[in-house]
């Protein structure tokens, strides 16, 4: 038997230590609800469960004892998300808690009165302002110009940056591609994102010419579309042991960030990329439920608080009325 500090409701270490049963990882309610995830979802959630268990015990949360979180826990942890986190942040890792605490009640660890009580904490209210920005089409520009095709590592950082707009992905969504999620036959590119949830997108003319020229330094072997390459720019489809490489999205991060710095790109993030292809479709006059479908959101809202068109997209639409002065 281990024991862990837990915090009291106000959030100051409790003098008493809590016994913890050691749980093999098939009953860890933490490990069961990240691995019922979709994959691109669990890096996330995982940071925000690391939040909730660093403000519980100050401790990991592999060695947090979720199922003994109760009532007071739970109203201590919301409060110091409210606290250090905007709205939206807080809510999405309030979210992640009560699906452990599910997963807890669901493995039997946890009573349906506490589980209940601990789970009814009210939801964190409030707006920001949005944030990351969408580029220009001069930023793009500049971005795709650094590509130079005819070198092993243009042609897969232009693919790499075609699909990111051209598809509106998340990056996490871009680094799971795989060579059979692709028929170029249709034009289409089947995706898996968040909640598990497939979609397939149709492939803008330069998305597609773009992918071509990737898939001939490539090559039409099975797995990963996006490959690692070497210094010297040799794909790297497995590594000296035959494990399979594949890209990661901290590798997509670098690879964007050292094309915005050679190109004089003010600095933006991957997700900016799909905060881009959601602005650029409305602003082209795309309808918001399609852009919707497009994007892979479960809702239109969340849509909607991607678009970055800015100031001049609200006075073209104001400017559409006739006020008969």
């Amino acid at each position: 038997m281990t024991h862990t500090l837990l915090a009291r409701p106000d959030g100051s270490p409790d003098t008493e230590l809590v016994p913890r049963e050691v749980l093999p990882l098939d009953r860890h309610p933490a490990l069961v609800y990240l691995a019922r995830l979709a994959p691109g979802s669990r890096p996330t959630m995982r940071q925000a469960l690391a939040v909730v268990a660093e403000i519980a015990a100050h401790t990991t949360l592999e060695d947090l004892p979720w199922h003994q979180l109760r009532y007071p826990h739970t109203l201590a942890i919301r409060a110091r998300l409210a606290e250090r986190f905007a709205p939206t942040t807080a809510s999405k890792i309030l979210c992640g808690l009560r699906g452990v605490l599910h997963e807890a009640f669901r493995l039997g660890l946890i009573a349906a009165e506490d589980y209940q009580r601990a789970r009814d904490v009210a939801a964190i209210r409030g707006t920001r302002l949005p944030r990351g920005r969408a580029l220009t089409a001069g930023e793009l520009r500049a971005l795709f110009g650094l590509c130079d095709r005819q070198t092993n590592p243009g042609a897969r950082d232009a693919a790499l940056l075609a699909v990111l707009y051209g598809v509106g992905l998340r990056r996490a969504e871009a680094v799971t591609l795989d060579l059979a999620h692709l028929d170029l036959t249709t034009n289409t590119l089947r995706v898996l994102g968040k909640g598990n949830k497939e979609r397939a997108v149709p492939l803008p003319v330069g998305t597609t010419q773009a992918i071509q020229q990737w898939l001939r330094v490539r090559g039409q072997d099975p797995g990963r579309l996006f490959l690692p390459l070497t210094k010297s720019g040799r794909v790297m489809p497995v590594d000296r042991h035959g494990t399979p490489r594949t890209l990661t999205g901290q590798a997509v991060l670098v690879i964007l960030r050292r094309l915005a710095r050679r190109a004089g790109v003010e600095h933006f993030a991957p997700h900016d990329v799909r905060r881009t292809f959601i602005s650029d479709l409305l602003d082209a006059g795309a309808d918001l439920a399609v852009v919707q479908q497009l994007a892979g959101h479960a809702q239109v809202t969340t849509t909607a608080r991607y678009d970055r068109r800015g100031d001049h997209a609200r006075r073209r639409a104001v400017a559409l009325l006739h006020v008969p002065s």
